[in-house]
């Protein structure tokens, strides 16, 4: 495992808000609104951005811990911006906070971590 960042370094990532993002269950649309399952996956993704540079030849990440703090409602068809920080690296462990806005509102946050172990 590689680690070029210092704690502190951002990433952000761009989540387009569309029909299979929306709150849905068993195949019913519950709402036309980012599901938080949906923000979940894209928080995660945006963190994993760092996973991306620091896991080497025959290493992967694996998400072991996610929180999720969904503060606003996002309609389909919305963009949204994640930031993600890097807050720790320890034991080929890294950690970040996240911030998820929509037209320049805070909708969520929370952390998410990700352990990068060898490839089976």
């Amino acid at each position: 495992m590689r680690q070029p960042f210092a704690i502190g370094a951002q990433k952000k990532y761009i989540a387009h808000v569309s029909p299979d993002k929306v709150a849905q269950f068993h195949g019913q649309v519950v709402h036309p609104y980012y599901s938080t399952f949906a923000l979940a996956q894209d928080a995660e993704w945006a963190c994993r951005l760092f996973v991306l540079e620091m896991k080497e030849e025959g290493e992967e990440g694996i998400g072991i811990f996610v929180s999720v703090h969904h503060v606003g409602a996002v309609p389909l068809g919305a963009r949204v911006e994640f930031v993600a920080t890097l807050l720790w690296v320890r034991d080929h462990t890294i950690h970040c906070s996240y911030e998820a806005f929509w037209e320049g509102r805070r909708v969520a946050y929370g952390e998410q971590t990700q352990k990068i172990l060898a490839k089976r």
